[in-house]
């Protein structure tokens, strides 16, 4: 396995819409594992395949507290959302910025696994929060597109201050949540 490098705002390559996959093979199944271990070590909780410059549509996601229930969904489709809730946010591609997002409270979601096989699978709280924000990265979307233009100036002056900061110090690891 690998850690991959994670694309981070406002880089262009975020706002590329990711292609279906074909067929779920051994380079996919590579992918899915070395991007779990590059959300783990970031550490996040969800992590999109555009994350990371590939532009298919995988997600992996863990909001397990012990970080031992990984999923992945290939070629994720919402089919039904419900209600509605408002939650911090914070996005491994904009690091140490966090801000409330309002997102579908309840939603199902039709995708398929790490080895191919089709699901549906039923997602609330923080679960329901993630897959939709994974969903967002691959149609180009990030989760500053929900804030107001004011915040989001002010996350990307927040990252260049932050990279400038860890450039002096010689410091290149983040620490976020999604």
């Amino acid at each position: 396995m690998a850690t991959l490098t994670i694309l981070e705002f406002p880089d262009a390559r975020l706002r590329k819409k990711a292609l279906p996959v074909e067929v779920v093979d051994d380079a996919v199944k590579q992918l899915v594992d070395d991007m779990l271990e590059t959300m783990y070590g970031a550490p996040g909780v969800g992590l999109a395949a555009t994350q990371v410059n590939v532009h298919k549509r995988i997600i992996v996601i863990d909001v397990s507290e012990e970080k031992n229930e990984p999923l992945c969904l290939i070629n994720p489709r919402v089919l039904e959302k419900i209600g509605k809730e408002e939650m911090d946010e914070g996005c491994l591609s904009v690091p140490g910025v966090f801000e409330k997002v309002t997102r579908a409270e309840k939603i199902k979601v039709a995708a398929l696994n790490r080895e191919g096989e089709a699901f549906e699978l039923e997602a609330d709280s923080l679960l329901a929060v993630c897959i939709q924000h994974e969903i967002d990265h691959l149609e180009g979307k990030l989760f500053v597109d929900y804030l107001s233009p004011l915040k989001r100036i002010r996350a990307k002056k927040k990252l260049e201050k932050d990279r400038k900061a860890k450039a002096s110090s010689g410091d290149t690891k983040t620490n976020v949540a999604i």
